[in-house]
């Protein structure tokens, strides 16, 4: 397989394809192949460009040239010009008083190809996961071996620091601090701990780091005990993840067997243990303090904090607490250093992200790409595009506690600091991409419902402010609300933000926050008009069904 070194994107709104841009995209094909370029070109489509009178349109990466329009019989002079010969094609550019400022975001890539930087999932579908040896071959336990014999556990923390590593879980905590904090913490022993309870609805990607590279993790938890001055760590894995789980035992068996975990690890005098924990289900043991509460053994709920974890955490001692795909980027940063991390991603958020992607989009799976690439960049070229006559509505980043992200925010750089500046989250990294068939209030609905279901109900704010917000939204879905239940809205998403005990409670005030701040028209349309503008809810089916006086079963 040959390396992608071109991007073609073609526009596949409605108004282009009109003018025959499905037919131009066959034909972009076929002269692809004519070349003998089809596996050095990928070809994809793009959509919700804005308007412009230059349609079709095609963009060619990395230069970021802009042509249009372009005729379908102008498709093989175009492939032969710019991608075999090696020349724009003058006659067919675009001219720039005519391209809407939404494609902006392409000629400011110019230059670059967006593309997969695998770094946590660099050895996953290429090694056996269950051969140690396999796994040494290919770079296993240089990180851990250089760590040991060439360097003290300040000098690692220092490395990670340096690289800017931010947690992966969802909060972007710089990883070296927190690891710092175990280290000069009083007490003893301490202990690291790996919370691979990825129960976040949608997320999938600590799954896969766990069963395509299962002794990468159990290096990295080895690494991380040696530079914080532990030696037992645990890992809590979520209760479904079987296959994982028995990866893993066997990475730990044979890790030991090698010798590589165990006692005096490479002679170095370092000792390390790890064991496995499997959780119960619960949703609310995804956080930090109450997963420490469910591996001693108690009902997995929320600690008051401060304390933190770092000086008081499994048993009372200072433990480290550090989520699958953080700890699988520390092997790569002791490897290579930090500086060649920060060459990747971004100033404020080095490094790469895992992401997952579903929803309405035409290739759904996962990529793991440099921090700052955009979601109209995952949707177009990762995704291939929206599903045929679906038009990007809204995405939704880190499952039920992530952000309701609106179209008018999906060329923001998909980094901490950017997301955090536009008033969204990143979350875990689950893209959840939806058209104009959702309806907002059902999306809404529904998260609350999960919400509440998982609440643990220890603390008000959250046992009662999830059920209450449900109740409203369910009653806008019915036609049965008014404007005045909108107005509570902010006021329950303030308090379950500023007291609810853990970020169950603070994360179920996001999609309160975000549906009135970017959907308020069509949150009032079901009030005011007594209309669902997707055709989702209840009032909209019933009205419909009296309408054809055919009887029809609302959904509940």
């Amino acid at each position: 397989m040959k390396t992608v070194r071109s991007l073609i994107l073609v526009s596949e709104d409605e108004a282009s394809n009109r003018l025959g841009a499905r037919t131009l995209f066959q034909n972009l094909q076929d002269a692809l192949q004519e070349f003998d370029l089809q596996e050095e070109v990928m070809l994809s489509t793009i959509t919700d460009i804005g308007r412009s009178d230059a349609l079709p349109l095609v963009i060619v990466y990395p230069e970021a040239v802009v042509y249009g329009p372009v005729r379908p019989e102008d498709a093989h002079y175009l492939i032969e010009e710019h991608l075999y010969k090696g020349r724009v094609a003058e006659d067919l550019l675009a001219p720039i008083r005519q391209l809407s400022g939404r494609i902006a975001w392409l000629r400011a890539r110019k230059g670059t190809l967006p593309a997969e930087k695998r770094v946590v999932l660099r050895r996953a579908g290429r090694i056996d996961p269950e051969s140690i040896d396999d796994y040494i071959i290919n770079d296993g336990y240089l990180a851990l071996g250089k760590a040991l014999t060439k360097m003290t556990p300040a000098e690692v923390i220092a490395e990670i620091d340096k690289s800017g590593l931010q947690g992966r879980g969802g909060a972007g905590f710089p990883v070296g601090r927190k690891w710092s904090f175990v280290a000069g913490a009083s007490g003893s022993p301490k202990y690291v701990v790996c919370n691979a309870d990825e129960s976040e609805p949608g997320t999938f990607k600590d799954r896969l780091i766990m069963e395509g590279d299962p002794f990468a993790l159990v290096e990295a938890i080895t690494l991380a005990g040696y530079a914080v001055g532990a030696n037992t760590g645990y890992i809590y894995i979520r209760g479904e993840y079987a296959l994982a789980y028995q990866r893993l035992e066997n990475a730990i068996e044979q890790a030991t067997a090698y010798g590589m975990l165990g006692e005096n690890i490479f002679d170095s005098g370092f000792s390390f243990h790890i064991h496995m924990h499997a959780g119960a289900g619960a949703y609310v043991c995804g956080e930090e303090t109450a997963l420490l509460e469910s591996l001693e053994g108690k009902r997995g709920e929320p600690r008051s904090r401060p304390p933190y974890p770092v000086t008081h955490g499994l048993w009372g001692k200072p433990t480290l607490v550090n989520n699958v795909e953080t700890l699988a980027n520390t092997l790569a940063i002791i490897c290579n250093g930090a500086q060649w991390y920060r060459s990747l991603g971004t100033l404020s958020s080095p490094g790469t992200k895992v992401y997952t992607i579903m929803g309405q989009v035409n290739a759904p799976g996962v990529i793991e790409v440099p921090m700052g690439i955009t979601l109209r960049e995952v949707i177009s070229i990762y995704a291939r595009g929206m599903k045929p006559g679906s038009t990007f509505k809204l995405a939704q980043t880190g499952g039920s506690s992530g952000s309701i992200i609106p179209a008018s925010l999906q060329d923001t750089p998909m980094d901490f600091e950017s997301f955090r500046k536009a008033g969204v989250s990143l979350g875990s990294g689950a893209l959840l991409i939806c058209d104009e068939t959702t309806c907002i209030v059902d999306l809404a609905k529904v998260l609350l419902q999960f919400f509440r279901f998982e609440s643990c109900g220890k603390c008000t704010p959250c046992r009662v402010g999830t059920q209450r917000a449900y109740e409203i939204l369910k009653r806008i879905t019915e036609g049965q609300a008014t404007l005045d239940d909108l107005d509570e809205f902010p006021r329950l998403a303030g308090q379950m933000e500023q007291t609810s005990n853990c970020g169950l409670g603070q994360s179920a005030a996001v999609p309160l926050r975000d549906i009135l701040k970017y959907f308020r028209a069509e949150v009032e349309a079901h009030i005011r008009l007594g209309v669902c503008p997707a055709g989702v809810c209840p009032m909209t089916v019933e009205r419909e069904s009296a309408q054809t006086k055919t009887p029809v079963l609302a959904p509940a």
